[in-house]
């Protein structure tokens, strides 16, 4: 994949793709980044890229002609072309998982209190972060292609991203680490009972729990198999059930005490 972004700050970009998983992925020759600075395309003899809004406001305005001819040196047919916009959908993971399957991504980073109308029809994707204004695409760029990075083939292992929170509308089960036991807080005793079905098991319930707690939109509209009602009916009668007593009884010897 190759992931190119228009932008007036090229500069903000170094230490994000210098470090992490990003970094790796690039060393990797799995994603290639471009960077373009909006500024080198403008016509203007002092080098602007904006000017005060048509009819009057507040503000200045990205001129069309740096951003459009910026998109035509690096435009080809197979690349799709995003714009972040409080007009756009919500990105979603969903959303990520499908523009991780494409081949070229052109990002175009707005900036001050807008950018010309007549960019928005040569763009193939609005797409919004959520409602909040932010001061420029930049960050909003990284956000995006992070979350699609990490789902490109190879880039991480499979496992790490297949029970991520949003992959199956649920929000991920809990997760712990060493030490066992820290100020009174304890590891629950069933990730220690060697009882992989179980565990699974009670990693389901948890995510059920929790996304009824943290995310009821998302609990909602969810639809749950037999196994997740029979669950959630033990949530609401705050049991620990049989299943759950009887893997730790028998893996009592792998509890760390």
């Amino acid at each position: 994949m190759k992931i190119t972004i228009l932008t007036l700050f090229p500069e903000m970009f170094e230490s994000y793709l210098s470090n992490s998983i990003i970094k790796r992925a690039i060393s990797k020759n799995l994603v290639e980044f471009e960077l373009v600075n909006i500024r080198d395309f403008t016509l203007d003899k002092n080098h602007r890229v904006d000017n005060y809004p048509t009819g009057g406001g507040a503000g200045l305005i990205m001129q069309c002609q740096p951003i459009l001819d910026s998109l035509k040196s690096v435009r080809k047919e197979n690349s799709k072309v995003l714009l972040t916009s409080p007009r756009g959908k919500t990105f979603n993971q969903q959303k990520a998982i499908d523009l991780s399957k494409e081949e070229h991504l052109i990002f175009i980073c707005g900036h001050y209190e807008g950018i010309d109308e007549r960019v928005n029809k040569h763009v193939d994707e609005l797409i919004s972060l959520g409602d909040f204004i932010l001061t420029g695409g930049e960050v909003a760029a990284m956000t995006i292609s992070d979350a699609i990075v990490r789902l490109i083939d190879g880039v991480i292992s499979t496992e790490s991203t297949s029970e991520e929170s949003f992959n199956n509308g649920l929000l991920e089960y809990p997760q712990y680490t060493f030490p066992y036991d820290y100020e009174g807080e304890v590891i629950p005793d069933i990730l220690f009972s060697g009882n992989h079905e179980a565990i699974a098991k009670w990693r389901l319930k948890e995510s059920l729990k929790l996304t009824k707690k943290h995310r009821p939109d998302l609990f909602e509209k969810y639809e749950f198999s037999k196994k997740e009602l029979k669950l959630l009916n033990e949530i609401e009668n705050n049991e620990t059930p049989k299943w759950e007593t009887e893997a730790i009884e028998k893996g009592h010897k792998f509890i760390k005490k």
